[in-house]
């Protein structure tokens, strides 16, 4: 989760791409768009994820800025495990917000990936 944010934070594309579960990976990944500053992350809980799993779960908040305002986004981010190496599966947006005035817009929040799309019709989508 740490090195995906960092990827993100250093707009890495293809490091993203090379971590996302073949099944689920977007074709491209563009950050022409995104007018962000990733500030930080905070894991706020793991289940499973150990050396025997073979899927996990990590909830996090990260925290942006954009045009001077500070936001977070608060996501449940599923992982799988593949030939030892973990990939991100998928996640479901759980808030995005300004600091000290969090806002539950989920799957209608625009998506962290920069696409300019609503998260329901980018990386959400089943």
């Amino acid at each position: 989760m740490r090195s995906r944010y960092t990827a993100y934070a250093l707009r890495d594309g293809a490091y993203l791409q090379a971590t996302w579960d073949a099944t689920k990976r977007p074709e491209s990944i563009d950050f022409s768009r995104e007018n962000i500053e990733w500030l930080r992350l905070e894991i706020t809980e793991t289940k499973k994820g150990g050396a025997k799993d073979n899927k996990g779960l990590v909830t996090f908040k990260a925290f942006y800025s954009q045009e001077g305002a500070e936001y977070s986004m608060n996501e449940i981010s599923r992982f799988t495990k593949h030939d030892g190496r973990w990939f991100y599966l998928d996640g479901t947006i759980k808030s995005i917000g300004k600091v000290g005035g969090q806002v539950n817009l989920g799957k209608n929040a625009p998506c962290a990936c920069g696409s300019g799309k609503k998260f329901k019709r980018c990386c959400g989508a089943s």
